[in-house]
């Protein structure tokens, strides 16, 4: 089987880039990256300033378009369909036209790859999403996550899925993010994991075990998804665990144990004597110091119900001896989540580099430095995937791509 790839939603390149290290001749045919309400697609043109553009079937070019606008049937072909989609509200309704038919919500990001799927009809596919994916929304807990699995059925998939925390495998930062890995039934690797009992698919046999290990795993809890994507979503409601498999609409689920390798430590990605623009100044210290710190406040909801909010202290500065936090986009600001550290140089507090960023994610030093503002080096770092988890999967893919015919 040929290793060619579609990366949707594709920020800076994170798939590829962790494909392209394993240097085993993976090859992307298509892309799209586009930024709702951008001006500029810093993303996009990052993306395209390391790997080109690429056309579509009619020789066009729309990577840095709006998906939904694009027509499914013009993607070039590929086995491998991969993409990073943000965690929304999934839920479903009949379409005007027929009983049968279903309509999701516009905007909504997970119906773009629903119809490429659809159109294109991948053998093998590799999504990334949020960690309280499987428990969304809270009025339903577990119906998007739901969704997902029923589409994915409908269209004749299983999947395995895990929430890996990227510095348990190596990585410089504690970023937990749900993995789908889900292929077509009727291929070869289909075919053989029909053969094989859920329990040992999850705890030995199976692709994510064998991309992430574990060492335990609890008691197995099954269910039958709704055969209707309706009723998924008016009804469905199911406490997924952090682990499980889905074939032909039964469930099956388990909370394990990740077996733990060294990480990155934050002091290794830190670089020594930086610009002066990275220090924090004296004056600017009490309010890092409120940020970061435990807080009680009393504050009153839209009703008139009034309550206290409270939140634990961050640590400040953040320790040179754990991988990082989980970065977000509004990193670099004075906000409390973002990372102060003790400069090695200096010893002063300051904030990240952007290269310490790209480090935090395993990509390239510089990887972002392609004329784009440093506030959106840092914002698209935030929104990237951490590229050493990539290319641990790819691995895995590598051995199954050269068993199919």
């Amino acid at each position: 089987m040929d290793k060619t790839i579609c990366e949707l939603f594709a920020g800076v390149g994170g798939f590829r880039l962790g494909f392209e290290k394993l240097n085993s001749g993976w090859r992307t045919t298509w892309f799209s990256q586009w930024e709702p309400g951008a001006r500029t697609q810093w993303a996009h043109g990052c993306y395209v300033s390391h790997f080109g553009d690429s056309e579509d079937m009619k020789g066009e070019f729309h990577t840095g378009e709006d998906i939904s606008l694009m027509e499914k049937k013009y993607i070039p072909d590929h086995n491998l369909l991969v993409g990073g989609f943000p965690c929304q509200d999934y839920s479903v309704a009949h379409t005007l036209a027929s009983s049968k038919g279903i309509k999701g919500k516009k905007g909504v990001l997970w119906w773009q790859i629903r119809d490429t799927l659809i159109a294109k009809e991948p053998a093998f596919c590799i999504f990334e999403n949020v960690d309280r994916l499987l428990k969304s929304p809270a009025s339903q807990r577990g119906r998007d996550f739901g969704i997902i699995l029923a589409c994915l059925a409908e269209l004749n998939y299983s999947a395995e899925w895990r929430v890996v925390n990227a510095a348990t495998y190596g990585a410089s930062q504690r970023r937990r993010r749900t993995f789908i890995f889900a292929y077509k039934n009727h291929t070869d690797y289909g075919k053989r994991m029909s053969n094989i009992k859920p329990d040992n698919l999850i705890m030995s046999e199976g692709f994510m075990v064998k991309s992430f290990p574990i060492v335990t795993m609890d008691e197995m809890t099954a269910i039958e998804l709704p055969k209707d994507i309706i009723d998924v979503s008016d009804i469905f409601s199911f406490s997924f665990k952090n682990a499980g498999y889905m074939t032909k609409g039964i469930v099956y689920t388990v909370n394990i144990t990740e077996k733990e390798e060294r990480p990155i430590l934050l002091k290794e990605i830190l670089q020594s004597d930086v610009d002066k623009e990275f220090y924090i100044s004296e004056e600017k210290i009490p309010k890092w110091v409120y940020l970061k710190g435990a807080k009680k406040i009393p504050r009153k909801s839209a009703n008139g119900h009034e309550y206290i909010f409270s939140e634990g202290p961050v640590a400040f500065p953040d320790s040179w001896d754990r991988p990082g936090r989980t970065m977000l986009t509004s990193e670099s600001t004075l906000n409390r989540s973002t990372h102060v550290v003790a400069d090695p140089g200096s010893g002063k507090l300051r904030i990240l580099t952007p290269v310490e960023a790209e480090r935090l994610q395993g990509f390239d030093d510089d990887w972002t430095n392609s004329g784009m503002p440093q506030r959106m080096r840092f914002f698209c770092m935030g929104n990237a995937l951490v590229v050493p988890m990539v290319t641990r999967m790819g691995k895995v893919l590598d051995e199954i791509f050269e068993k199919e015919g």
